[in-house]
């Protein structure tokens, strides 16, 4: 099937949008927001390596809601990157200095990956914080060995040669439909993962997916089940990180959490089926 959606640029049509820079806590952080400051602000979180474009196709319709705003989290993108600190309670700082940058207390966090590991966090250690929890193919509960080795294999390998081919087998890993990694995505990641000081970052971001680092930063069910934020946990038919009993066991700790799983989608649910991905996480983050 080929994907039409050929270019960030012809996502990105119609949409009132702007990219920028935002000092968060001493770290010059980038960001691309569509809707405006007086709406309820919503903050989207990238996965491992990734970046703010993972949402270029959900920024249109969110914007007509929520002031939109998703980051590159510390190290990634474009965004500062620090020697250390690439630990989830590290990442949940940034965030808290990314809203207050902002000037708002509260905000409605959805995450992707890493970006809902992150965002678990804050709703476990800073509930005040956080609206309404969106968990997407979210990291945090799971550790398996052979698919921590894939991530840190395909991530150096894309950043030590940014090659466009070794660039597409890294999103490739992320999309069920393979055929969804367009030329356009691969050329932005690659001219961020070509960036001096990118192999230097991504060591330090890829120190989650060391067993010992990794079990000290997730959640035991004890945590889990605090989270008080109405919350989405949102998985799919072919994550390659983990099933989607998996997904649903981490709603079930969760009290009063909604599960919902995406089918013929991999990592990147809200860009492999923005449509589906739009419609689900809108009636959620809307109380519908």
């Amino acid at each position: 099937m080929s994907d039409f959606h050929n270019s960030i640029w012809t996502d990105l049509t119609g949409v009132a949008f702007s990219q920028g820079y935002i000092d968060a806590g001493g770290i010059r952080t980038r960001f691309i927001s569509s809707g405006t400051p007086d709406k309820p602000l919503l903050l989207l979180l990238h996965g491992t390596g990734g970046h703010a474009e993972a949402y270029s196709r959900n920024f249109a319709s969110h914007g007509e809601h929520f002031w939109t705003v998703a980051i590159d989290l510390i190290g990634h993108g474009w965004s500062d990157k620090p020697a250390s600190g690439y630990e989830v309670k590290d990442y949940g700082a940034h965030v808290l200095a990314v809203m207050q940058a902002l000037g708002r207390d509260r905000a409605h966090v959805s995450g992707e990956s890493l970006g809902g590991w992150v965002a678990a966090w804050l709703a476990v250690h800073h509930p005040d914080k956080v609206d309404r929890l969106v968990l997407n193919t979210a990291g945090g509960w799971t550790a398996h060995p052979e698919v921590m080795e894939r991530i840190k294999r395909l991530s150096m390998e894309a950043v030590n040669d940014p090659n466009p081919e070794r660039i597409r087998t890294r999103l490739e890993f992320l999309m069920h439909d393979t055929s969804k990694v367009n030329d356009d995505l691969v050329e932005v990641r690659r001219a961020i993962y070509a960036q001096p000081g990118m192999i230097g970052a991504m060591e330090g971001i890829l120190c989650l997916q060391e067993m010992d680092i990794r079990r000290r930063n997730m959640f035991s069910d004890e945590e889990t089940g605090t989270i008080t934020a109405p919350t989405l946990v949102l998985w799919t038919s072919h994550d390659p990180t983990a099933t989607p009993e998996e997904g649903r066991r981490i709603s079930e700790l969760i009290p009063g959490a909604r599960y919902e799983v995406m089918n013929g989608c991999g990592h990147w649910p809200q860009f492999e089926d923005a449509d589906t991905f739009n419609r689900l996480h809108l009636d959620f983050l809307l109380g519908r």
